[in-house]
């Protein structure tokens, strides 16, 4: 990801920026549109499954679609991975370890902001 900026009205972040605005926004709310400003800007980038799959994906309105799925990742599923990220402090095993529907491309994302610690 690196330094491009932002689509928020917070500034430009990078990576470090990013996970620290996160893991320290005391208004989850606020945490959660940095994120999801994130994800419109890493849009149509390539991403690869932990199973090697690659995929890309597309924000639409509150719903994420990628292209190896029919149904959309809605934005309540990637605020519940977040929670669940913010809780277990970026030390997720795995995509599973999300506990929300379309974890297994979330993940990857994750890994690529560097919200998750990849091991």
């Amino acid at each position: 990801m690196g330094n491009e900026p932002c689509a928020d009205n917070y500034g430009p972040v990078n990576v470090m920026e990013l996970r620290e605005r996160i893991f320290q926004e005391t208004e989850r709310e606020k945490a959660q549109d940095y994120l999801w400003n994130e994800l419109v800007l890493l849009q149509s980038q390539t991403f690869r499954t932990v199973k090697g799959l690659e995929y890309t994906y597309q924000i639409r309105g509150n719903e994420m679609l990628v292209s190896r799925k029919t149904k959309s990742i809605t934005k309540a599923s990637v605020d519940l991975a977040l929670e669940k990220i913010i809780e277990l402090s970026g030390e997720v095993a795995g995509p599973k370890k999300l506990k929300c529907f379309g974890a297994s491309y979330l993940y990857p994302i994750f890994i690529e902001m560097g919200l998750i610690k990849s091991s």
